[in-house]
């Protein structure tokens, strides 16, 4: 039964006056249970996994599948874990020194006309400047090697990531890499293809990109790049392909360089045919992604539209033959003009430019073989047996070294016959002796200092007195007895002194005994070949020379260069004593063809009287001197080996051997022209 509205009233002022509080107890149960849901979450937090999975509250598949907040947490703490160990690896990395093979370089000789004569060094690889290598040539490189060198970080991580996957396959690996990058693998790396080596590189790269210009990465990417051919770097390659220093080479042939480092077992155009038609199509596209780069014009572009053909490839050159004999002069040279050490030269890196003459070389060596193999008969005659040859030739006008003949072959015969002493002069020594004696007997008993360049001396009286004049025949008849007193009467030092003076060397001097005068000195050939000159130029000798210049990485080496002339005696002396040898010229070897009876040179020789284990002949022109000794020497014995019986009994004691090989490579070597 509802109670009336008064009653309803009343109860709910009971409740305000003290009765139950029945309208408070929602807000108690709604507290209570707050606190327990409060609970009841936390109690949960407290039970949560670190890793929710499988995942509370899903079902089926969803369990095993992470949830956003999971997956961008652990892709967060990977990628900060990677950056702080990149970070502290790449802090750590230290640019290491380059390997042995990317320091050792190749020493070229060149001959007197500038081509190559022989690349010296386990590397064929000579370094170069930047600025010596045309901007053509490194825009070519660029454009088909890195087009974005110039902006990169030093790295291609997907040419890495490539590189890796490949050789975790064991694939072969492919391009992809960084001039950075190869000039690290080149310089600092092997060649292993392993995926530590590619880490390596990957840092090195990075660490050398930072810390280097970008000039000093491509000159370095250039001069320890491979392009086939034997050929490290951007100058043996040019050299090998065209002949020519890199400063020569012009677009078109940057642009088939440039092609062959790819690879020139497929891309040296001399290898097949197939080689030749790769070759051609990447120098086009060369030349076209050059144009698409900005690094050259249409208009260039179109001039290049013929393959430039690189000349046919050859076979190493080595220190066979006569190069070994011709290198060993000229390092001697350079040692003692210009304070380079044997350590120096085993570095390399050196560029020679010789006075040696390819033409003259192969005349002097042609000349030797074939007088010997027509009168020397080894398997015939004991006396034929051991039989050695040394010559060398020289301009009288500046004392360089054209020719040498240092033996039968560098690699099988170590001692180089032109360049060594050991072999007595005999009678080839005695114009010296003249020529002192005339000195002595000259107005003034003084002739200049040695050094001194003066102006011949005035002619004396005709009433003065004058050299013995039995030197002159005896001199042409290869008399001893004249000479030996003529040593005593002007004294020994004299004659030696102005040997010295003339050329000839102090050590190879012997003891002032009395048979000084008659040769016991033994002087080398070139050194004879040089002394000679005197009495061609008048009485001035000059320094025998066999390098030009030199340089190292475009650095000239000091030092060198033409020797001045000095004065040894007086053009009268000269001149005198040159008369007694152009008529032992005449008896020697007669006029060449052509110039009637007047011989065209100066000459000593050996003979007949001549005891000595020795044969000499020295030939001065005003275009060459040339000197030839012939002797025996045996493995193992110290001493020479008697000349008696050499070629046969007219052979008079082999000295006609050494005559007939100046005239076959004098008439080679400078043909008459009367």
């Amino acid at each position: 039964m509802r109670l009336p509205r008064k009653h309803r009233a009343d109860r709910g002022a009971r409740d305000e006056t003290g009765g139950p509080e029945r309208t408070e107890g929602p807000k108690r149960t709604r507290r209570a249970a707050g606190r327990a849901k409060s609970r009841r979450r936390a109690a949960r937090k407290a039970r949560r996994r670190l890793i929710d999975l499988p995942r509370r509250g899903r079902r089926g598949w969803r369990r095993w599948t992470p949830s956003w907040k999971l997956t961008s947490g652990l892709f967060l703490l990977f990628s900060g874990a990677l950056a702080a160990l990149f970070t502290a690896v790449y802090l750590q990395v230290e640019i290491p020194d380059p390997h042995d093979s990317a320091r050792r370089q190749a020493t070229l000789y060149y001959w007197a006309d500038g081509s190559r004569m022989v690349s010296v060094g386990d590397v064929n690889r000579q370094d170069v400047k930047l600025d010596q290598v045309p901007e053509f040539v490194q825009h070519a490189v660029i454009a088909a090697e890195n087009a974005d060198f110039y902006t990169d970080s030093g790295v291609s991580v997907t040419g890495i990531g490539r590189a890796a996957v490949n050789i975790v396959k064991g694939e072969e690996t492919q391009g992809g890499s960084t001039l950075t990058q190869q000039y690290v693998k080149n310089t600092y790396l092997s060649q292993d293809q392993t995926v530590a080596r590619k880490v390596k590189e990957l840092f090195l790269a990075l660490k050398i990109s930072n810390q280097r210009p970008k000039s000093e990465i491509l000159e370095g990417y250039l001069n320890t790049s491979w392009f086939g051919r034997d050929a490290y770097g951007i100058q043996a390659a040019s050299y090998a392909y065209y002949g020519i220093p890199a400063r020569e080479l012009n677009p078109s042939q940057g642009a088939l360089l440039a092609a062959v480092l790819k690879g020139a077992e497929s891309f040296d155009p001399s290898l097949s045919a197939e080689n030749r038609r790769r070759a051609e199509d990447r120098w086009s596209w060369i030349l076209d992604r050059q144009v698409a780069t900005g690094s050259m014009s249409a208009q260039e572009r179109a001039k290049y539209t013929v393959f430039p053909e690189p000349k046919s490839p050859v076979k190493p050159t080595s220190q066979a033959g006569q190069i070994g004999y011709l290198v060993d002069i000229a390092n001697k040279y350079l040692k003692s003009r210009s304070g380079i050490t044997d350590k120096d030269l085993a570095s390399g890196g050196y560029s020679v430019h010789t006075t040696f003459e390819k033409d003259k070389v192969l005349a002097l060596t042609k000349a030797v073989e074939q007088v010997c193999a027509q009168r020397l008969d080894p398997k015939q005659r004991a006396e034929d047996q051991y039989v050695q040859v040394g010559a060398a030739s020289i301009r009288p006008r500046d004392g360089a070294i054209v020719a040498v003949y240092g033996g039968s072959d560098a690699i099988e015969h170590f001692t180089n016959n032109a360049d060594t002493s050991g072999v007595p002069a005999a009678s080839a020594f005695k114009p010296f002796v003249y020529a002192a004696a005339m000195e002595k007997e000259h107005e003034g008993g003084q002739r200049p200092a040695e050094g001194a360049d003066q102006d011949p001396p005035k002619p004396r009286p005709t009433d003065a007195p004058t050299a013995p004049t039995n030197l002159h025949a005896a001199l042409v008849n290869s008399d001893h007895t004249p000479f030996v007193e003529s040593g005593k009467k002007i004294g020994l030092k004299n004659v030696k002194d102005l040997a010295v003076g003339a050329g000839l060397r102090e050590e190879s001097m012997a003891k002032l005994e009395p048979t000084f005068s008659i040769g016991t000195s033994t002087p080398s050939a070139v050194r004879l070949a040089s002394a000679y000159t005197t009495f061609v130029n008048q009485g001035r000798a000059t320094e025998p020379y066999s390098v030009v210049r030199a340089e190292r990485s475009g650095v000239a080496v000091d030092g060198l260069g033409h020797p001045k002339p000095r004065r040894a005696m007086s053009s009268e002396t000269a001149s005198t004593v040159g008369a007694a040898l152009r008529q032992v010229s005449s008896n020697a070897v007669g006029p060449p063809k052509g110039w009637g009876t007047s011989p065209p040179s100066w000459a000593g020789k050996t003979g007949p009287n001549d005891r000595m284990n020795s044969a000499w002949y020295i030939g001065a022109t005003p275009e060459l001197s040339t000197s030839v000794a012939m002797f025996r020497t045996k493995p193992d014995v110290p001493r020479l080996l008697p000349m008696q019986g050499v070629g046969g009994p007219d052979s008079e004691r082999g000295s006609a051997f050494p005559p007939l090989i100046w005239k076959a490579y004098n008439e080679a070597a400078t043909p008459p022209t009367p």
